[in-house]
């Protein structure tokens, strides 16, 4: 008896500090080793992930764009997104009756998140079938007015709606999510280089490696926690060049390829 209690006692200090080791690496030291800000150093400073109208944690941002804002438009149109409608009676009314009927709304409206206080600046989306309940969509938030570049800097939060639900929170209806947000930000960015207009990417870090998470309407995602960074040509002139990939630090590579082995490991 006196054997087997203190093998449980030693594995016990064992558990205990493993745990230690752990919050310490999760909470502490790695999320200081994986901040990289070298290619936008004032974005250090500026949170990367939203919040709902009511104070819940919403969609983490994943994407950013490097550009005027008339470009910004130029550049998603040219992409194949579409301006999402402004949320009113009308738009509102419009979408319950494209989900209903299964009838096309391509500039369906966005519900608002909150990014250093106020919603998002300008939202697109990309249709998925005919249905507006499922497509691509991306809010943007411009934080800088001037970036390394000399140039307005935006941050945005892509995602894809994969039908509509009710949110775990507030009980009101929404769009659920698709878990894979990093997916959604490697289609946004694929977009914008077919359209040739995209001079240079780089990323910084956004939320930092999360595998459990869940959004405004309780929806899980999972990221690598990386924001894909575009920057858009000049008056968004046709590119005959591929951009230019600015690399990461040696050790946020590998933390991604870990990431990704990780991922398909799993399934996900």
């Amino acid at each position: 008896m006196r054997e087997e209690t203190t093998r449980t006692r030693r594995w016990m200090r064992r558990f205990v500090f493993l745990l230690g080791l752990y919050l310490v690496l999760s909470y502490g030291l790695l999320p200081l080793v994986w901040r990289h800000y070298e290619h936008q150093k004032k974005l250090a400073d500026v949170p990367m992930l939203t919040h709902t109208p009511d104070g819940i944690p919403g969609d983490p941002i994943n994407v950013g764009l490097v550009s005027d804002e008339a470009d910004v438009l130029k550049a998603m149109n040219r992409a194949g997104w579409s301006p999402a409608d402004p949320v009113t009676l009308e738009s509102s009314v419009h979408i319950v009756e494209g989900i209903v009927l299964d009838r096309r709304y391509a500039d369906a409206p966005v519900s608002p998140l909150l990014l250093l206080g106020r919603k998002q600046d300008l939202a697109f989306e990309k249709a998925i079938g005919t249905s507006p309940d499922r497509r691509n969509h991306v809010r943007f938030w411009k934080v800088l007015e001037q970036g390394d570049e000399g140039r307005p800097v935006w941050l945005g939060a892509a995602t894809q709606d994969s039908g509509v639900g009710v949110s775990h929170y507030t009980g009101e209806f929404t769009h659920d999510i698709a878990p894979n947000i990093d997916d959604e930000r490697a289609l946004l960015m694929a977009d914008l280089v077919a359209a040739k207009i995209v001079t240079a990417f780089y990323s910084v870090t956004g939320i930092g490696p999360t595998v459990l998470a869940w959004n405004g309407g309780g929806d899980r995602y999972f990221t690598d926690g990386e924001v894909k960074i575009a920057v858009i040509a000049k008056d968004a002139v046709v590119q005959e060049s591929a951009p230019v990939t600015y690399e990461s630090p040696p050790w946020i590579a590998a933390k991604d390829s870990l990431w990704a082995e990780v991922v398909a490991a799993a399934g996900e």
